[in-house]
């Protein structure tokens, strides 16, 4: 008896998805809970394993066609009914002998104990990267995405050394000045990432304020705690846990800030839910900590670790990156001194980071050298006005260049 393949009960703020990659063929012997296809949404990736054992017995839809919330993608039959119908006398077609005696795949062959993640898989097809060259290095021997980056660039390396480089050049089959073009559709991801850019840009006032902090207080208080913290809790302290404590203090006293608008109210939010923008293979993407006041630091840092792994393997799911009323992104990490973020609809304002730069300042009126950072609000002016953005980025400047308001409250 045949069993349906179908896709997953998508929420409401997800319209349809896109098969992304068949990983079985039709025929193909398979065993219960192994991966069968990847369905790309515009906010993550989500995974269809086989429900049993048995074999692909069709392929419905195929990758690059859309589908939507419970759609049948594929027919499956679980060994036990091809077993029972053997017993009962029933003899194989020639067409169907192969869907039952499909000999394994190399590739299926070196295929590693644990299972990979969707951003893992994405890459090792994009690099055609054998499996058996790889050495996991995650947990339980997992292999990750930097496992197969190593094994790429190390290939790379040896592709430009000098001898293969010579052996290149003599071997050129290229004319000399031909100019070569690709053309690839845009991922489901990053579809929607322009479209939601677009529509914060034509439906919103946005206006940006700039300011610049002394990070000197935290890096010392960092460098002063930071072994002792990292014992303590077993995770790294990093700037983004002062930042986000400093941010829901400051939208406490301005909470037009963490307010949206929807049609001509604006609706103002009893709790923050601060998104954390992080890069992953497929793009930025931007989980959520939510009630993030309720959280200390040692909460927040562990949030922040467990999102960026996630984003790195693809795991993050749609609740994670669903909802959020401020958002903080640090571009700093790659050497951005100073941008003006865009809004991420239907929230009123982000707050930017930027890299860390030891300047001349003027205290006390004596020119000193301070480790400074630009940060740059940009926020809605329809229902945000400028007093109140300068104001709130203010507050934030004031509490990171002096930590133990944080902890006094004032």
């Amino acid at each position: 008896m045949s069993m349906e393949i179908k896709v997953p009960v998508l929420p409401e703020s997800v319209a349809d998805g896109s098969i992304a990659t068949w990983y079985k063929k039709v025929g193909e012997k398979i065993k219960r809970d192994e991966h069968l296809l990847d369905i790309e949404t515009d906010k993550v990736v989500l995974e269809v394993v086989a429900p049993a054992d048995g074999f692909l017995e069709s392929i419905l839809k195929k990758e690059g066609d859309t589908v939507k919330s419970e759609e049948v993608v594929g027919l499956f039959t679980a060994e036990a009914v091809s077993t029972s119908e053997k017993t009962s006398g029933a003899v194989p077609t020639s067409a169907e002998k192969p869907s039952v005696e499909a000999p394994v795949s190399t590739e299926q062959t070196a295929k590693p104990q644990q299972p990979l993640s969707p951003a893992v898989r994405q890459l090792v097809k994009e690099q055609s990267v054998n499996l058996t060259e790889v050495q996991g290095t995650g947990k339980d021997g997992r292999i990750t995405k930097a496992d197969v980056t190593k094994v790429v660039s190390q290939k790379e390396a040896v592709s430009k050394s000098p001898s293969a480089k010579k052996s290149e050049t003599s071997s050129q089959e290229l004319p000399m000045g031909e100019r070569v073009e690709k053309r690839v559709p845009m991922s489901r991801l990053r579809a929607r990432m322009a479209e939601r850019l677009l529509q914060a840009q034509q439906s919103a006032a946005i206006l940006t304020t700039f300011n610049e902090i002394n990070m000197q207080p935290v890096m010392g208080l960092r460098q002063k705690y930071k072994e002792t913290f990292e014992k303590d809790y077993g995770v790294r302290l990093g700037f983004m846990s002062f930042f986000t404590i400093a941010v829901v203090e400051a939208l406490k006293r301005f909470p037009i800030v963490n307010a949206s608008v929807d049609g001509n109210d604006i609706i103002y939010h009893g709790y923050h839910d601060i998104g954390i923008a992080v890069s992953s293979p497929r793009g930025l993407v931007v989980p959520i900590i939510r009630n993030a006041e309720l959280l200390d630091m040692a909460q927040i840092e562990k949030k922040i670790a467990e999102f960026k792994e996630k984003a790195q393997n693809g795991q993050l799911t749609i609740e994670e990156i669903s909802g959020g009323t401020y958002t903080i992104s640090n571009a700093g990490g790659f050497g951005s001194l100073m941008s003006t973020p865009i809004l991420n609809p239907p929230q009123s304002a982000i707050l930017g980071m930027h890299k860390i730069e030891e300047r001349p300042i003027v205290e006390n009126g004596i020119i000193v050298i301070r480790p400074m950072m630009y940060v740059a609000m940009s926020y809605d002016h329809r229902i945000i006005d400028g007093t109140d953005a300068v104001q709130f980025l203010v507050t934030v400047k004031e509490l990171i260049e002096d930590p133990a308001r944080l902890l006094l409250n004032v």
